[in-house]
């Protein structure tokens, strides 16, 4: 396993901790705040958050594409939202991603944080070439971004 990595970043936004909440934890949404993840859909049965539901991401950067089964870890709203993805072939938890929502005098500070678990051979040889935490840092602010356009419309 590589030295695990972090990123995070924290932005303002006038709408209610809530609100805020929503947006973020319907996932079926999570193609329009991201820049990598294009489309995100509910897995056995599952329709709304909570801890244990679990969903597949699919994302794409320069033509590669690919998908992760995810995990919700937490599930409390105008408070937190976090999953973790989990690897193909062993299950064992890959990246972890936080949003945790404060109230603030504008209405809520948002956080979005990444932080890997765990790494499997193939893709520490592809962070050779495709440094991921710096491009996951680059996403999150573009994340953060298209979440505060959306919240306060």
């Amino acid at each position: 396993m590589p030295t695990p990595r972090r990123g995070q970043e924290r932005i303002e936004i006038a709408a209610p901790p809530e609100e805020v909440f929503d947006l973020v934890a319907d996932i079926t949404r999570m193609g329009e705040w991201s820049p990598e993840c294009y489309r995100c859909e509910w897995l056995n049965g599952a329709t709304e958050a909570a801890p244990g539901a679990r969903f597949r991401g699919y994302n794409r950067i320069r033509g590669y594409r690919w998908q992760r089964t995810v995990q919700v870890d937490v599930a409390d709203r105008g408070r937190e939202f976090a999953f973790t993805t989990l690897d193909g072939r062993t299950g064992r938890h890959e990246t972890r991603w936080r949003y945790t929502m404060e109230p603030s005098s504008n209405g809520t500070a948002l956080t979005e944080s990444f932080e890997f678990l765990w790494c499997s051979a193939a893709n520490r040889t592809l962070e050779m070439f495709l440094p991921r935490g710096r491009q996951m840092n680059r996403g999150i602010h573009e994340t953060l971004a298209r979440i505060k356009r959306a919240a306060e419309r």
